[in-house]
């Protein structure tokens, strides 16, 4: 996307005639070949009036159907979101969906920017944060090239990683020839003497998620340390509510730490948009992809705000930049700073225990129903999978019923399986509903 100030339409002639054109149309003929070029108007319905067409949008929203009671997650989470984020993201003097190619003159952006760079770091116990990218899968597969080198290009991502995270991934490396090899699982978490068996010389890096996708902590201490046992880097993906609470990933050793941030204040919004966001040691700085804003002065001893460090191909020789992102998620960035700033260390705690502990309550009333016995027998976050004893859509269609969102049915050889999830917006009264419906629809089918 780039700044467009249209010409007029002298202008627009003189170019004409100067290329040896009388009309745009006779440009367009002497370029576009016959078979495809439309020499006639279309045959479109004449225009609405706008109160007509706000009345066809509202017909066409109406399909839609937003649950009352959610219990899925599975990369996306309904989190209670304060009042103030949207209306201090909604201000017009805040408001962007877009970082300003002339970013220096944009001060207030480039200070909000600054400051959801520190909360992450702050978040994840990084050194540096980059200024976001499109989504948590975007991130995860940038942040493998990060560590690409000519020797290693061998890529490590654990099965129990977000099967969307993992398709990334080797699409990413697919381009520049990599390999992309995944680490078993073993009974819901990573399989760790599979992983010191693949980890060798070629291995660039070792993705992991915690909590992964099935809800479960895995043991990141044993990660670290086979990785870097391997002279690779450890990627750690996290979910941002979750480390309000756990080891932060600096502790843990993690080279780069990546995720999605959605839950931190943005609605589900039927997919999107989200934000994708970026931390990593101060080593790797260099090589961290996208947008960074620094802090500085001016001329006049000043603070001031600048962009810096960009290892995009843009601004350096195209073989020597790690990747080609030229933008940002400003907006979304912009409410995930608000978010954290209303929320505060405490509240982000406490959205994480009441999450963690909910989901454990709901994890004992519906593994006490006959056939809905617990996957996995680890610590899990928020998130666990069960066992289900009837086909998968047609309990998810009687929940549907109840104005429920159920678990997320599982795919492979976890098929028959689901993926439930709690967050603090989900009540004691909610959670005994649920498994007052499965209770039923157990007995129903037995």
């Amino acid at each position: 996307m780039g700044n467009y100030i249209p010409s007029t339409a002298g202008e627009r002639q003189a170019m004409l005639q100067a290329i040896g054109f009388e009309s745009m149309e006779a440009l367009f003929k002497a370029q576009i070949p016959e078979k495809i070029l439309l020499d006639r108007p279309l045959d479109l319905p004449s225009g609405l009036s706008e109160r007509e067409v706000r009345s066809v949008m509202e017909a066409i929203a109406a399909k839609n159907h937003v649950f009352r009671t959610i219990f899925r997650g599975a990369g996306a989470y309904n989190h209670y979101i304060p009042s103030i984020v949207k209306s201090v993201v909604s201000n017009e003097t805040l408001l962007t969906a877009y970082t300003p190619y002339q970013a220096e003159i944009s001060q207030g952006i480039l200070q909000s920017i600054f400051e959801y760079q520190t909360m992450i770091c702050e978040l994840t116990g990084m050194d540096a944060s980059n200024a976001s990218v499109y989504d948590g899968a975007s991130a995860a597969a940038e942040a493998t090239a990060m560590c690409r080198e000519r020797k290693r290009t061998k890529v490590l991502v654990s099965a129990t990683a977000n099967p969307q995270v993992i398709r990334t991934i080797r699409t990413y490396n697919w381009g520049v020839n990599a390999t992309v090899t995944l680490v078993p699982a073993k009974d819901g978490v990573t399989d760790w003497a599979a992983l010191e068996r693949l980890a060798d010389g070629e291995t660039a890096c070792v993705y992991v998620q915690h909590p992964n996708y099935y809800g479960m902590l895995e043991d990141v201490d044993t990660a670290a340390r086979l990785t870097h046992q391997a002279g690779a880097k450890l990627i750690m993906g996290v979910h941002p509510i979750a480390q309000a609470i756990l080891k932060t990933p600096a502790d843990y050793g993690a080279d780069i730490v990546v995720g999605e941030g959605q839950p931190l204040g943005m609605p589900l919004s039927f997919g999107g948009p989200y934000l994708g966001f970026m931390a990593c040691k101060q080593d790797m700085v260099r090589k961290l992809p996208g947008r960074i804003v620094g802090e500085t002065t001016d001329k006049e001893g000043q603070r001031a705000f600048v962009l810096t460090l960009q290892a995009r191909e843009q601004h350096i020789r195209r073989e020597k930049a790690s990747s080609s992102l030229c933008s940002n998620e400003a907006l979304c960035a912009l409410t995930a700073a608000v978010y954290m700033s209303a929320m505060g260390p405490e509240g982000m705690a406490e959205a994480a225990r009441q999450s963690m502990s909910k989901a454990h309550e709901a994890a004992k009333k519906i593994s006490a129903i006959p056939g809905f016995e617990m996957k996995f027998s680890g610590a899990f976050f928020h998130e666990f999978v069960t066992q289900c004893p009837i086909p998968t859509d047609e309990l998810t269609e009687r929940l549907e019923c109840e104005d429920m969102l159920g678990g997320y049915p599982l795919q492979g050889e976890l098929s028959g399986c689901i993926l439930w999830c709690c967050t603090e917006m989900n009540t004691q009264s909610e959670i005994d509903r649920l498994a007052k419906v499965l209770e039923e629809v157990a007995e129903q089918w037995n």
